[in-house]
């Protein structure tokens, strides 16, 4: 049971950095903030994923 949860927020949370990273690629940002937001959000998945909803760049 324990596995199974874990596989299931671990995809949801792949899920949504993968949608992050997608808006990054789409916000009107420079380049390097782009390639720095995309860091952050491969190298921090959570932490990444939530400065990016408060603070990242938007459309």
């Amino acid at each position: 049971m324990n596995i199974e949860v874990s596989g299931i927020i671990g995809l949801l949370i792949l899920i949504a950095d993968i949608w992050a990273i997608i808006n990054v690629i789409q916000s009107s940002a420079d380049t390097l903030k782009k390639v720095l937001w995309i860091v952050a959000i491969l190298i921090l998945p959570v932490v990444g994923l939530v400065a990016w909803f408060f603070f990242g760049p938007r459309g």
